[in-house]
């Protein structure tokens, strides 16, 4: 089933062709990789399908309907979620309030229901706390909940973003380079950790990451953008091999694969 189709997406800033023609199917229950030098454009492709840029042309369809546009609040709603490259948790508050605060882009009962104090509010933030908590359980963090994030461990925090985007109950989850910062050992801890997340809540993965031996290792498909335009796209055996990708991105040798 078609999930999301990408066609002919292209940005400019001023004069600069951030990303050129981009093309992408992507099926439910798949888990690629977008991976491509530093100022490639992967980021600002994610950046254009979660609304926060408004492509100069193409189209972003989610399941069929062009979201091209919408702004990111909706575009949430619809089933779409992300992580950063960079941590954006807030640090002062607990890990609870952090997943608690997501499900907020669902709310029914109104300003003046929260002035006020109503039942439905009542009724509402009690069901947001259970889901919250029950959420953090399947994610072994209930032992923090009432902890404030900036006395997690970095890779506590980073599973804390992912709890957080998983709280807008998506159907697509963008994770751009969730490994960063992390050592050898997370690394491996994290492969395991995103496969589970696609088969436990039966999501479609989408990442950008520069370790390659998590690139390579979980995405059944990788695309490659240098300069903003797609060089080549395949399975990992395809792209460790294509002379283009080993040149423009992987050094002349290929080691890094």
């Amino acid at each position: 089933m078609m999930l999301l189709q990408i066609n002919h997406l292209t940005h400019q800033f001023g004069g600069l062709r951030a990303v050129d023609d981009f093309n992408l199917e992507l099926q439910q229950g798949e888990l690629i990789g977008l991976i491509g030098p530093n100022g490639a454009g992967k980021t600002t492709i994610f950046n254009l399908v979660t609304g926060a840029y408004h492509a100069t042309s193409g189209e972003i369809l989610l399941e069929g309907e062009n979201i091209v546009g919408k702004p990111p609040h909706t575009i949430s709603v619809m089933g779409i979620s992300r992580t950063f490259q960079t941590i954006r948790l807030w640090n002062q508050m607990t890990v609870l309030d952090n997943v608690r605060v997501a499900h907020h882009g669902r709310l029914r009962y109104g300003l003046a229901g929260a002035l006020l104090r109503t039942p439905a509010y009542q009724r509402q933030e009690r069901e947001i706390e259970d889901r919250s908590m029950e959420l953090l359980r399947l994610f072994k963090l209930e032992r923090f909940a009432e902890e404030p994030v900036r006395n997690l461990a970095y890779g506590q925090q980073r599973r804390v973003e992912i709890v957080r985007a998983m709280a807008t109950q998506p159907k697509l989850l963008l994770l751009d380079e969730p490994a960063a910062g992390m050592n050898p050992n997370e690394i491996g801890a994290l492969m395991d950790f995103i496969h589970w997340i696609r088969d436990e809540f039966h999501l479609t993965i989408w990442l950008i990451e520069h370790q390659m031996r998590l690139v390579m290792g979980i995405c059944e498909r990788i695309k490659v953008l240098d300069f903003g335009a797609t060089i080549a796209e395949g399975t990992a055996d395809d792209i460790r091999n294509d002379a283009r990708v080993i040149e423009a991105y992987l050094g002349e040798t290929g080691e890094a694969v």
